[in-house]
């Protein structure tokens, strides 16, 4: 998300200085990162105040929608998550001063793969009393198979363990040409 960026642009700074303090200016080892930030639901805010960024150190659980949240949960704050009196518009330029109206469309159509107008036109002149059950419930069906995922492997470790052994495996595959090319730019040899 935009609130990540900054360490990504630490990373890229990071790797530039490597590649042209170390490196030739054809044969860099490290890419440059970019930042990937969708235009539509960059920055989700929260349930209570939609000026606020939705953040798990929030001392309201109600003011965001959790993985582990089970799907009466997640009903439940939504339902209960702040909006104004107004009725929707047909067009996202009718959400402006109204932040909590636009954060919640905001979050169906980053979960409906649409955009904020789409959601608008399938909504407009609709009140809040509609528009939140159709966020719940399209919540609902894309976060619970991960809260289901989730639940079953905090249930079995032995399968978690092996699928966190796997990753450092493959983690260790992909990242050892990488390591290689650093030691070998830095003239260092690895034992």
């Amino acid at each position: 998300g935009e609130d990540q960026k900054q360490h990504l642009e630490l990373a890229r700074d990071i790797a530039q200085k490597f590649n042209n303090d170390f490196c030739p200016v054809d044969a860099p080892v490290f890419t440059l990162p970019d930042p990937i930030i969708p235009p539509d639901a960059a920055r989700i805010m929260s349930l209570r105040d939609g000026s606020a960024k939705m953040s798990k150190s929030d001392p309201s659980d109600m003011s965001r929608i959790n993985l582990t949240d089970d799907a009466d949960t997640v009903m439940q704050k939504v339902r209960k998550a702040r909006t104004d009196p107004e009725v929707l518009p047909s067009e996202a330029a009718g959400l402006e001063g109204r932040p909590e109206a636009a954060n919640l469309v905001g979050i169906y159509a980053a979960m409906a793969g649409t955009g904020v107008d789409d959601v608008l036109k399938d909504f407009a002149g609709e009140g809040f009393g509609k528009f939140k059950p159709a966020l719940g419930e399209l919540l609902v069906e894309k976060l619970s198979p991960i809260n289901e995922r989730f639940v079953e492997l905090k249930q079995d470790r032995e399968q978690l363990d092996a699928i966190l052994a796997k990753g450092a495996l493959k983690a260790r595959d992909l990242g050892a040409p990488t390591l290689d090319a650093a030691y070998k730019a830095l003239g260092l040899v690895r034992g």
